[in-house]
């Protein structure tokens, strides 16, 4: 398998409605933040070895199709001149909404705060945080400059025949047209995955804080939002 579409929008840009979306139209397996906790004990490493600067991207994405969401897209420009013949999809909202979701969910010090010291925090560290190059990720002003700043970055990087700038509300015709895929008869899918997440955090009292439980949540998220996805 190779990668066919390359996910640049970061966390908490409808990325989760991306992977089913991506999945409906016959580009699945997408690989997810999700998916990498799901297996975590293999994932893991190969992040860590990503950061270090020694990626093997084709073991990273064996059995998927497509990717998107933190961590990979924070790698979109490496990912993009690996698989030059992906396409690559740019999902984006409002800046000040992204850094409101953002920072009550997947950067809240109560989802971070417990894998400071573990490898799932350092692979964490090194894909995530480590890119905004040290920037106060509780700093409104930057964060929402940093997002604005990344986007137009990939617009101006990426041709404009491989590009999609997307954001969900604009529904299937696009992305269909895109990928050359037909559009489905289903609605498009629609994922609260905040809810999930907080949910998860509250149960667990923190997330993945081991292999297991990281890979039980992974599981359950994946399975969870599924089937709401295309639920009427």
């Amino acid at each position: 398998m190779t990668l066919k579409v390359i996910g640049a929008g970061v966390g908490r840009t409808a990325t989760v409605t991306m992977k089913f979306a991506l999945e409906h139209l016959g580009f699945g397996p997408c690989f997810h933040m999700a998916e990498l906790f799901a297996d975590a004990r293999r994932q893991v490493p190969l992040w860590l070895d990503a950061v270090a600067g020694r990626p093997d991207w084709d073991e990273i994405f064996r059995g998927f199709h497509s990717t998107v969401d933190y961590p990979s897209a924070s790698y979109w420009r490496e990912l993009a001149a690996n698989y030059p013949q992906a396409k690559v999809l740019l999902t984006v909202r409002d800046a000040d909404s992204w850094f409101e979701s953002v920072s009550e969910t997947i950067f809240s010090d109560d989802m971070q705060a417990h894998l400071v010291g573990t490898p799932t925090g350092d692979m964490m560290k090194g894909t995530i945080f480590d890119h905004f190059h040290g920037g106060d990720i509780r700093d409104r002003v930057f964060m929402t400059r940093w997002f604005e700043d990344r986007n137009a970055a990939i617009i101006d990087a990426v041709p404009e025949e491989r590009l999609l700038v997307f954001h969900p509300k604009q529904g299937w015709e696009p992305l269909c047209q895109f990928l050359n895929a037909p559009v489905p008869p289903e609605r498009f899918p629609r994922v609260n995955s905040r809810d999930e997440i907080t949910a998860a955090n509250e149960q667990e009292g923190g997330m993945a804080k081991d292999d297991d439980a990281a890979e039980s949540f992974g599981k359950s998220y994946i399975e969870t939002l599924r089937a709401k996805a295309f639920a009427a």
